[in-house]
């Protein structure tokens, strides 16, 4: 499998880090799930042979964590999603998100329409919302997580196998050898063993959500044709975003038997219906 290259960005004064791999076409640039890495696109990049960065989220991977006095929301992820495309140098490429990624992506397509050629989905369709009426308990919740993290430690694993074995029973269930993948690059060593290189307010509930009205508002303004791939296994598997496929202009959904992970676990199939994608005119 060819071996990607470690690249890094300065974006707004913290430094993100991405794996890059070479080929012919459009380029793609990758957007990671919750708590995963860059490496979750490893088992796709050599079967699409195309251009692709996938980026380490800040606070995943080798990327740095926001200040400790700043607090996270997913749509800062959007600021930086356009800063690495800037200093990639591509005004019009093709973006890929699984899960959390694919809201990202989903809300990055729809505020720059005219930086987007065409978008994969992943397991995911705009990111999840909070309703009007629990806002404000929402809100207390991650006042009151934030105050409680001092206190917690992060697990600390004596092998990494061990590591291994744990990220296995994450969300969505993980093969072995998926879980192997992203672990290498989420690991870090301490005293007694490996812990996780994730920021752990990645962990807390979130202080503020979009409405799904808010959602919807996005998802309309998205101009690209989209590719949404859902595993019969995951969390398109039980019609969550249904009622938001009737909200894109353009949408292809394709199921495909797998997990949350299917782009790991059954990278051929994924990388078939996404090259099939990616060539029609």
């Amino acid at each position: 499998m060819m071996k990607p290259k470690e690249i890094q960005f300065q974006v707004y004064g913290q430094t993100l880090t991405a794996l890059q791999w070479e080929g012919e076409g459009e380029p793609i640039l990758a957007l990671h799930g919750w708590l995963d890495n860059a490496a979750s696109y490893v088992p796709l990049s050599e079967r699409l042979g195309r251009p692709l960065v996938a980026l380490d989220f800040s606070g995943h991977g080798h990327s740095q964590h926001r200040p400790n006095e700043v607090a996270t929301h997913l749509v800062d992820h959007v600021r930086d999603v356009k800063v690495v495309a800037d200093l990639l140098g591509w005004q019009r490429f093709t973006l890929m998100g699984h899960s959390m990624g694919a809201g990202i992506a989903c809300l990055f397509a729809a505020t720059f329409p005219e930086r987007v050629s065409r978008l994969v989905l992943i397991e995911g369709l705009g990111p999840p919302t909070t309703e009007s009426g629990e806002v404000a308990l929402t809100l207390r919740k991650a006042i009151d997580d934030m105050a409680a993290l001092a206190n917690k430690k992060k697990p600390v694993y004596p092998d990494i196998a061990d590591a291994v074995e744990a990220r296995t029973r994450g969300f969505g269930g993980l093969s072995h050898d998926a879980s192997a993948l992203l672990v290498e690059r989420g690991l870090m060593p301490v005293d007694g063993g490996w812990t996780w290189r994730a920021d752990s307010r990645l962990r807390l509930t979130s202080s503020l959500r979009l409405s799904e009205a808010q959602v919807e508002g996005f998802i309309r303004a998205i101009e690209a044709p989209v590719c949404l791939i859902l595993g019969e296994q995951g969390m398109g598997g039980n019609g969550m975003f249904d009622h938001r496929v009737a909200w894109l202009r353009s949408v292809e959904v394709v199921r495909l038997a797998g997990r949350h992970h299917l782009h790991m676990e059954v990278p051929e199939e994924v990388a078939k219906t996404i090259s099939r994608f990616l060539s029609a005119t």
